[in-house]
């Protein structure tokens, strides 16, 4: 990868003004210590000025603007609208900081990945296992052991609640139509993979409300079975995976700072853009985890 030059202090555009984009994208990149927050661009300009107030950047009306005044491009926007802005991105020669999942048709995560590969641009997806600590590092010691035998993993989010209040993620129209299949079933898989190794087949179930049961089998030959949701009760919500193997039983730990994560993904993108090491966390990666998703909904009832 042939990646372009990136200078000492990288600029970093924002696209997206939604929650994401002020509890954990703004934050971070604001922080961050060896970039610059340039601006933001939002679909809905009165809510891009209010951001960009608030963090003393500038508002763009038009993303092909931010682009030209930026180096890197953080996303924090519906999949199906990051990816077709992405593909234009990466034209552009920018760094791509993604959010999961790049798009939710193997057709258009297919065309972020091909993009960044053609235009030889450096990419990161903000799969938040993968970057958070302690869980990050947790994920690196598993996947550095052998004889994996199965896992569980579930991640049940109160999104919707049966018996309470919505979340603050839950004016998203596109959670609500795609459910914890597409949310959050890219964490899941995110630490599956890189522990057991690619996905060789996969089952799907409806369970009640949008739950998502997946029963997987790896290229190690384990098994794993997860369980995705963001409909559940607020006293069932919670996240969890264990390994089980030769080596024993391993359960993930907690992780806080999910801005800092970001923060890292960031460091993750800027170092393989200045090496021409493609990230393993990459679009090439979130492609992947888009085609099992995509397997795994076609076997859903309508």
């Amino acid at each position: 990868m042939d990646s372009p030059r990136l200078p000492a202090r990288p600029r970093v555009g924002l696209l997206g003004t939604g929650p994401w984009a002020h509890r954990t994208h703004a934050p971070a990149l604001a922080a961050h210590a060896g970039s610059d927050f340039a601006g933001v661009w939002g679909r809905r300009p009165e809510a891009a000025a209010e951001l960009a107030d608030a963090y003393g950047v500038k508002v763009y009306e038009d993303p092909d603007a931010l682009f030209a005044d930026c180096d890197v491009v953080a996303f924090a926007l519906p999949p199906d609208v990051q990816a077709p802005l992405a593909v234009r991105a990466a034209a552009a020669g920018r760094h791509l900081l993604l959010d999961k999942p790049v798009a939710t048709t193997v057709e258009d995560a297919r065309a972020v990945a091909d993009a960044a590969a053609r235009h030889g641009v450096a990419s990161v997806v903000f799969l938040t296992l993968r970057f958070a600590e302690p869980a990050a590092g947790w994920v690196a010691e598993q996947a550095a052991r052998s004889g994996w035998f199965t896992a569980s993993a579930h991640w049940l989010g109160a999104v919707f609640p049966p018996d309470g209040a919505p979340s603050a993620y839950a004016a998203s129209p596109w959670r609500k139509d795609k459910g914890g299949l597409w949310d959050v079933g890219p964490h899941a898989l995110s630490v599956l993979i890189p522990v057991l190794g690619d996905v060789t087949s996969v089952i799907a179930a409806r369970g009640p409300s949008d739950v998502v049961q997946l029963a997987l089998r790896h290229a190690s030959g384990a098994a794993s079975t997860a369980v995705l949701s963001l409909g559940a009760p607020a006293a069932a919500a919670g996240v969890g995976l264990e390994l089980r193997g030769a080596e024993g039983v391993f359960s993930l730990p907690d992780w806080t700072d999910v801005p800092g994560a970001y923060g890292r993904a960031l460091d993750a993108l800027v170092t393989a853009a200045r090496t021409g090491v493609a990230d393993p966390r990459d679009a090439e990666f979130a492609a992947r985890l888009t085609q099992i998703l995509a397997e795994a909904e076609a076997q859903l009832p309508a």
